[in-house]
């Protein structure tokens, strides 16, 4: 917690050598650059107290753009302009995502992204299979796709900036996204709307 300008100023009293030069006398010009000295103290430590809140990235602003330089953002996924708590996310999921190949991995990061998507999988026609599975042939077992609404929309968070944008929609990110993130060896296919 920071020391307020009267606690710097009477610590700096306190450390003046006593004599007739430096009054004690509140309107004594002595007592009035003391008071100016500790408000630039109060403002030093106040802005040291603000580093620990830029020490971690969910509430950093300031150093935010550091940050990303650090962990190589924005994303080139992004394209325009991302709100502070887009770019705060982006920060957060370089340096705790740890990757992943499953199911739930993707529609997380979907979410994390501000998409809600299903993930349907394909399995290869066998000759032990039901009569009504579908014909896929073996190739199909790499293929898998990632279904979504027909338009989402992502709206501005309660701690956003006033020159944020209200609302932004589109895929391009998500596919952006899973395409880079995908295994290699699959096949995504991207489905928008209710499945047939």
């Amino acid at each position: 917690m920071a020391l307020s300008a009267s606690d710097y100023h009477g610590i700096l009293d306190a450390l003046a050598p006593p004599g007739q030069a430096l009054p004690r006398d509140p309107g004594s010009s002595w007592q009035r650059l003391l008071a100016a000295r500790a408000e630039a103290f109060r403002r030093v430590d106040g802005r040291a107290d603000t580093l620990l809140e830029e020490a971690d990235p969910r509430t950093a602003y300031d150093l935010l753009s550091d940050w990303e330089r650090t962990f190589g953002l924005p994303d080139p996924c992004v394209s325009g302009e991302q709100t502070v708590a887009e770019r705060r996310g982006a920060l957060l999921r370089a340096l705790t995502g740890t990757g992943g190949a499953s199911r739930a991995y993707f529609i997380e990061l979907a979410a994390a992204l501000g998409y809600e998507i299903a993930i349907e999988e394909y399995t290869a026609h066998t000759v032990g299979a039901t009569v009504d599975h579908p014909l896929y042939g073996i190739a199909w077992r790499w293929a898998w796709t990632a279904r979504g609404p027909k338009v989402t929309v992502n709206y501005l968070a309660v701690n956003s900036g006033v020159d944020e944008p209200l609302a932004s929609w589109g895929n391009e990110r998500l596919e952006c996204v899973f395409n880079r993130a995908k295994p290699a060896h699959t096949h995504l296919i991207y489905a928008y709307g209710e499945a047939d």
